[in-house]
This record gives structure tokens, sequence and C-alpha cells, in this order.
């Protein structure tokens, strides 16, 4: 268990579900973690439960300011920034007529000026390192179209391609850059109510598997791009989700001449 020996990495968004399950999976593989989230009871409790690899801090990832503030504090605590996963994000459940400018506007805020803003805060000193990885939670949305998340699948969309371009930029400092696209996931976001059995929305959904996906499977993604073992992996973006986009593009109705 120790696949991350001394590495210290930043988690967004990991005051719950997938974010959560990341940061515990870390501290287990031997890194120390900065949490951050804006729900800070929720936060602080789960860095508590980990122990002293794990630090939590308040942080809107939509603010430069926030990003150089929790830069300084993983500095000051543990030294080094090897790790960044940027997982906060929210969603919008609307057709487009319905989705206001504002609605559009805060969704961005955090799924894409967030990653942007935190890659900007950790890429120098990544390179100057000459090693480091990005991880960025983008989704299946971010590679196809899904009805009513037209602002939530132009974020994903945004994600995998700031993943692309800053891939490239960084390769030459040995610095890699990945994105993954979970799919349906027992989350807060997916499931609300916390309903035990989720195969009903499996099933409406279509997802071949036949059962939502679990938070550690994501998290065990992330793990294996932050490790070493993903040493020659970047610019990658990798589905966690049961095969439902593996479908994509076969069913294409040929037209008759």
């Amino acid at each position: 268990m120790s696949r991350l020996h001394d590495k210290v990495a930043i988690i967004t968004g990991a005051a719950r579900g997938q974010g959560e399950a990341t940061a515990r999976l870390f501290a287990a593989e031997g890194c120390s973690v900065i949490m951050t989230d804006v729900l800070s009871a929720e936060g602080e409790a789960v860095a508590r439960s980990i122990g002293e690899r794990a630090a939590f801090m308040r942080h809107d990832v939509s603010d430069e300011g926030d990003w150089a503030s929790v830069v300084d504090h993983a500095l000051a605590r543990f030294g080094k920034i090897d790790v960044l996963v940027n997982n906060a994000a929210i969603a919008h459940f609307a057709p487009i007529e319905e989705t206001g400018k504002a609605d559009l506007q805060r969704l961005l805020n955090v799924n894409v000026v967030g990653p942007f803003l935190g890659i900007k805060a950790v890429l120098p000193l990544m390179k100057q390192a000459r090693r480091g990885s990005i991880v960025n939670i983008s989704s299946v949305d971010g590679l196809r179209g899904t009805t009513g998340l037209s602002a939530y699948d132009a974020c994903k969309w945004g994600v995998r391609g700031i993943t692309k371009a800053v891939a490239l930029e960084a390769a030459a400092y040995g610095v890699r850059v990945n994105s993954v696209h979970p799919g349906a996931i027992d989350t807060p976001m997916l499931n609300p109510e916390g309903m035990a059995d989720t195969t009903p929305i499996a099933t409406a959904m279509g997802i071949p598997f036949g059962r939502v996906g679990r938070s550690p499977e994501v998290a065990a993604v992330s793990l294996f791009l932050a490790s070493d073992d993903a040493s020659y992996v970047s610019g990658s973006e990798v589905a966690v989700d049961g095969a439902w986009t593996a479908g994509l593009n076969t069913n294409i109705t040929k037209l008759d001449d």
C-alpha cells in the first residue's frame, strides 16, 4: 500500500463522494493530501478521520486568491506538490431553453475555471521539479452529449480540451496530465436520497454492467494516473462507466442512395 509513498496531493471537492474516496485511497497509499471543498464541516470531519496525512482547507476553486492560499498551505505543511486532482464540480439539469446565462456561468466558474486556475497554480512548481501528475475529473458527458445537460456537457468537454492542451505544454517537463470520465456513480449528485439499491437507475440509463459505479472505482483510476505506474501516460481520457460509452457511434443508420 505505497503506490504514492512520499507524494503530496491537492484534491478538490474532497468533502464527500468521489473526492472523499480519492483522499482516503491516496492517504492509504502513502500520500499526504490537502483536501479542499466549500463544505467545511464535512471536509474537516473527513480529514480528521484520515489522520495526520490529511489537512482540510475551505476553498472556492473559482477564486485565484484561494488557489494561491491552498498552494502556500500545501508547501508550508508538506513541502511540495506532486499531484493535483481537479474533482470539484456542480451540475444543472434543464433543457437549454430553461438554462439561463447565470446558470451557465455558475457551472463554468466551478467546472472549468476551477481546473484551469488549479493547473496554473501548480504547474510552475511541477515544471521546476520536472515531475508531477494532474488528474482532471471530467465525465462521460465530456465524451458525448446528453439531453438536459447542455451547460454541464459544455464544461466537461472544456475540461477534456484543457487536459489535451496542457498535456502537450507540460510534456517536456515530465509532467503528466490526464482526464477521467466517470459515468453514473453513486454519489449525492446522482443519488441524493441515498437509495441502497441503485439497480433501477442503471437499468433506466441502459448501463451495460447493470449497476451504478462506486466512488472508490473512480478513485482507483485517479490513483493509477497519479502514480509512477502511469509514467508514460499523458493526454489520455479514461472512461469509468461500466461500458456505457463503449457503444457510441456504433448504431449508424445507412442512408439509401
